[in-house]
């Protein structure tokens, strides 16, 4: 059996696709690590003060300018909709309905002035958000030290305000309770999911916005309106319900204006714009050109505003707005002041001057930034870095100088606003250079890597369909398709990392594992053509086409054609928002819908049924075989565990009909204690079931007949396990009622017992690679010689007769066996538990991993892993039973249905263990089970959420060897069937025949092309789902819910992926260990 061939084939193609999966990630997924510091009025960031300066009590690192600042977010106001031309005849719906605006723009131009406010990508409201509030770029993956949650960690502009004793009031969309809880003062939230509601969002806001207004009762309002936005999305904006909603906009705005004080500063901004289809989410024109509208009653501007309206970030509103009220920016922003708001009522040089204060603020405040964010993360260039900082030194020196010369003479030289005007000059470009380099390293999609990644994963697919079909063909399979493409990747690999460092740029490992992937690829696909001749002479020497029958021909098609329209179906459903939502429901359909496929296509194929006798022919109707009485018992059993996983389902926010399952909260939050108790004890009784049904299984099939380490575990570790499992849930359930030192008590348990779980479950694991048989042998071979008495002479009595005439016969009968067994039955030995010696450690493997991860979920859903192994063993019935009924000529082939049917339930099972691909749906304490305290890394942390969230992945995985052993297991079953009395050397062959998986050893080559068959195809079904998700997410990374479905989505699958590719690997890994101690096990057989 040709062992290591298999695993690196399949490891090389597992890499194939890992290297599209970085790729593509590298072009779509929007990362940054978020900093965990807070600016504080302490910070040293305050620049030398000059003569006519003061700061004011109260006022942080800059002097005040406001005491109160009204910030109005129409959802989707794109700059059009704010922008008025009068020159306009007859304007679009959108245009010209904010006149107000353009009325207060133009008749006190010191005290009002619209900008373009550009969105940084994504164009996610989630997202547009954090940018106004951090001041910093947010991504879809900002890696924070708090992934449970979308709340804000980061340092924020409601964060500071509340520092500083501000009283934040909010009304309008519910997403800020999210991102910002416990951080109001008042609030008033309503639910924006909604999209065709146009009018309950805004109707509450108006409700409570004047009152508020005029009550004083707080330093900061947000009021953030969703009408305009949820118009787009259901109208689009060229419609005349937009042009409704933004009247309101305007009455609104003219009344809001009305409640306004003096010391009042308005903001109006909207998060983002929109397409002409009313969606947003990508990096369009139309989709980041929002608007920002500033007023004040008091002069806020020293000139008159531009002809054309000036662009600026939306991460500059941060610092503004913190400086305007006299708070510290925010830590990580990396905006820069509004200047021209800070002019004041003096003259040009003090104007300059104390812009240049506020410009020496922002500058020291994103140094720091950068410096602490270099610290933890690479992802910077160094260069530019060393560059940003010169700029940096050169400007605030140059400040303390022209500082020191304004104040040692009381004349102002004649060159000072020159140099006043160069300086602000050179803060402006640190600041725009700064924010530049940031902007390329995090929020920018790559379309040529995700073009990349998207190629690489399909060919990687195509690599997989063609490997299946080709392994068995040709002799020389591993030397030319696996020997020849590494030697390509590895020679691309090396001359690349020559050229970079000739070249003395920067090594890109992920673009040099990129090209090096798709050279071996083409390596492969290059071989292959070379090889296609003499596939094709195999495929000719076998029996022609044209001399199978229509029907026959039709029957091949429809065996392939059934399981790969629904794995397409399922494939064309990921580009569906609406299927990705309701997956939970729409995998367990599929499944049930391929099974019933299975069984209709057997009844066309007329497997069901027995060949017609003359009886049965002259009443019209045919007999159905018995098995099929079983295959549909197997059936309906299936239907039954796909109905009941549906109550173990995690809700999604998109559903608001939806109640999560009862099964999915702890014991601990039942009062009802008769109840906790009931649970308690059914959870404990289905865990010792699932032990009693495994053990009986494996002293069904001889496992348990020996005395090995292994098989002493499986009888004594397996119910300690349970025990241990079992109390945990006593005392975890029980935590909070206890008290005094009970509870110092309970907490040691807490951790002792899962502990004592791991301990068992990697001893089993251990003893089970160290020795994997399950064998008992028991050794027959008798003594040679006479078994009869020596006697001589006569009898001399009918005593000694009857003594000796047993014996003769005895003698016959030994003598006529063995001359029975001469060249066809020499075994002397006799071994319990061969023939299923492959599958018992692929079971017990499976068992120990099931106890880890029911560990790792709350108690009852226990009751779903059992249906987990339950359905699975009815799944490979149904496949055994109806490879059985078709007469399969291919029992090394495993079907394609087989394996789509499994990774199905794999799907299915996903979402019946109570999660969604969804970050807040993750179960985050199962990091903690085991441990009392936090822990000291985020790997351990990280592997028990990841076994948690992906735990029907990895027991599917490592199980689907399986499908190639199960048919070869239920052999003697099927096979004990009433036959015609045959002569005694037939019955010996016919004993002989049920070898079970020793079938596998007869022909070892054919074992290992099997292996790697199924290993290609569960990969080729995986990557396909993978491919349809990183499509799903390029084609669509401008759909309103990419980053809230579709790369959520892709991200779960990519890592699903990888969880399943290695532990597929893992077990077949482990059949493969199985194998080298049954050959260990045969040569000491030999040599006895």
């Amino acid at each position: 059996m040709q062992r290591w061939p298999v695993l690196l084939f399949l490891a090389w193609v597992c890499l194939l696709f890992f290297a599209g999966i970085g790729l593509f990630m590298s072009g779509f997924l929007l990362t940054r690590i978020e900093l965990a510091s807070s600016s504080s009025c302490s910070d040293p960031l305050v620049p030398p003060p000059w003569e006519r300066q003061s700061l004011p009590p109260g006022s942080c690192w800059s002097p005040q300018r406001f005491s109160k600042a009204v910030l109005v977010i129409v959802d989707a106001l794109r700059f059009e909709f704010a922008h008025f031309n009068p020159a306009k005849a007859s304007p679009l719906p959108y245009e010209n309905k904010l006149s107000f605006l353009h009325h207060l723009a133009t008749s006190q131009p010191r005290h009002a002035r619209l900008y373009r406010f550009r969105a940084d990508p994504p164009t996610a409201t989630m997202q547009r958000i954090k940018g106004l509030t951090t001041g910093s770029l947010p991504t879809f993956i900002d890696v924070g030290s708090n992934f449970a949650t979308y709340a804000i960690q980061e340092d924020n502009l409601l964060a500071q305000l509340v520092q500083n004793g501000r009283r934040v009031v909010f009304m309008g969309d519910d997403t800020w309770e999210g991102l910002f809880p416990k951080k109001f003062f008042r609030s008033y939230f309503f639910p924006s999911f909604n999209v065709k509601d146009l009018h309950t969002v805004d109707d509450g806001i108006l409700q409570h916005l004047y009152p508020t207004v005029d009550s004083g009762e707080w330093d900061m309002l947000i009021a953030h309106f969703l009408g305009v936005d949820h118009c787009g999305h259901k109208h689009g904006p060229d419609h005349p319900e937009m042009a409704k909603k933004l009247t309101q906009m305007n009455d609104m705005l003219r009344s809001l204006v009305d409640h306004l004080g003096n010391d009042t500063l308005l903001l109006v901004a909207g998060d983002h714009g929109m397409t002409e289809t009313g969606d947003h989410g990508g990096d369009s024109e139309k989709e980041v050109n929002a608007a920002l509208f500033v007023y004040s009653k008091t002069p806020l501007f020293g000139t008159r505003p531009p002809e054309e309206p000036e662009a600026i970030p939306q991460v500059n509103l941060v610092p503004t707005v913190a400086l305007l009220l006299g708070v510290p920016i925010p830590y990580s922003n990396i905006g820069e002041v509004m200047a021209e708001l800070f002019s004041g009522d003096g003259d040009t040089v003090s104007a300059a001057l104390q812009q240049l204060s506020v410009y020496h603020i922002n500058a020291k405040q994103v140094d720091r930034f950068l410096h602490s964010y270099s610290l933890v993360a690479q992802d910077l260039p160094a260069e530019q870095l060393q560059r940003l900082q010169e700029l940096f030194s050169g400007a605030v020196e140059e400040h303390t100088q022209l500082l020191a010369q304004v104040q040692g003479t009381t004349l102002v030289p004649p060159e000072l606003e020159s140099r006043l005007g160069s300086l602000i000059s050179r803060f402006q470009l640190y600041l725009r250079e700064a924010r530049a380099v940031c902007t390329q390293s995090w929020a920018r999609f790559h379309p040529l890597r995700m073009v990349g990644g998207c190629t690489l994963i399909a060919t990687s697919c195509l690599l997989c369909y063609m490997a299946s079909e080709l392994a068995a063909a040709l002799d020389s399979f591993y030397h030319s398709c696996l020997l020849y493409p590494l030697l390509w990747g590895l020679v691309v690999a090396v001359l690349l990392g020559l050229a970079c460092v000739f070249t003395q740029e920067g090594l890109d490992l992920l673009l040099v594992l990129s090209w090096a992937a798709a050279a071996s690829q083409l390596g492969f696909f290059w071989h292959w053509r070379g090889q296609h001749p003499k596939r094709a002479r195999l495929v000719g020497s076998q029996l022609p086409l044209a001399s199978v029958g229509l029907r026959q021909r039709l029957q091949a098609w429809l065996g392939l054609a059934f399981p790969m329209g629904i794995l397409l179906f399922r494939c064309g459903a990921m580009f569906s928002d609406s299927f990705v939502v309701a997956e939970a429901r729409v995998a367990p359909f599929l499944l049930a819908s391929l099974v019933m496929l299975l069984v209709g296509k057997l009844h066309w194929d007329g497997r069901l049924t027995v060949a017609e006798g003359p009886k049965q022919q002259l009443l019209g109707f045919s007999s159905y075989r018995r098995e099929i009485w079983y295959l549909l018992c197997l059936v309906a059993m299936l239907l039954v565990c796909v109905r009941l996983s549906g109550f173990f389902h995690q809700c999604r926010e998109e559903i608001p009909q939806c109640r999560p399952s009862l099964f999915l909260s702890p014991l601990a939050s039942l009062r009802n204690t008769r109840a906790k108790n009931l649970f308690y004890l059914l959870c404990v009784a289905l865990l010792a079931g699932l032990v009693y049904a495994v053990r009986s299984w494996l002293r069904h099939y001889g496992n348990l007949n020996s005395s090995d380490p292994l098989v002493l575990f499986v009888r004594w570790g397996f119910p300690m396990v349970v025990l241990c499992i079992a109390c945990y849930w006593a005392v975890a359930s029980s935590a909070d009622d206890s008290l005094g030192k009970l509870q110092e008590l309970v907490q040691v348990a807490v951790v002792a017992f899962p502990w004592a779980v791991y301990g068992l479950a990697s001893m089993g694991l251990l003893l089970l690679l160290c020795n994997p048989m399950t064998v008992f042998a028991k050794d027959r071979r008798e003594s040679e010689g006479s078994i009869v008495t020596p006697y001589l002479g006569v009898p001399s009595s009918e005593v000694n007769l009857l003594h000796v005439i047993p014996q003769i016969y005895k003698r016959m009968q030994e003598s006529q066996k063995s001359r029975l067994e001469q060249g066809s039955c020499k075994a002397t030995v006799a071994a319990y538990g061969l023939g299923s010696v492959y599958s018992a450690a692929l079971v017990i493997a499976l068992t120990l991993l099931g106890f880890l991860l029911i560990l790792l979920h709350s108690e009852r859903l226990s009751l779903a892993f059992l249906l987990l192994f339950l359905e699975a063993f009815v799944l490979l019935h149904i496949h055994t039973c109806a490879r059985g009924l078709a007469g399969d000529a291919e029992p090394f082939s495993v079907p394609w249905y087989a394996v789509i049917s499994w990774l199905l339930a794999a799907s299915q099972f996903f979402y019946s263990t109570g999660h969604q691909p969804i970050f807040p749906a993750i179960h985050w304490n199962a990091a903690f089970v085991g441990f009392h305290l936090d822990h000291s890394t985020n790997l351990l942390p990280a592997v028990l959420v990841g076994a948690n969230t992906f735990a029907s992945h990895i027991l599917f995985a490592v199980g689907c060897p399986l499908l190639l052993l199960w048919p070869f297991v239920c052999e003697m079953p099927s096979s004990q069937r009433k036959k015609p009395k045959k002569e005694p050397r037939e019955e010996l062959q016919e004993v002989e025949e049920h070898m079970m998986e020793m079938r596998l050893r007869e022909s070892p080559e054919k074992f290992s092309t099997a292996l790697l068959q199924l290993g290609l195809k569960y990969l080729f079904v995986l990557g396909a789902q993978l491919l349809a998700c990183v499509c799903a997410a390029m084609i669509l990374r401008r759909h309103l819910m990419v980053w809230k479905v579709f790369a959520p989505k892709f991200l779960f699958e990519s890592l699903g992926f990888m969880v399943s590719s290695i532990c597929l690997l893992l077990g077949i890994s482990l059949v493969m260990r199985v194998d080298c101690a049954v050959s260990a096990w045969f040569s000491q057989l030999q040599l006895r």
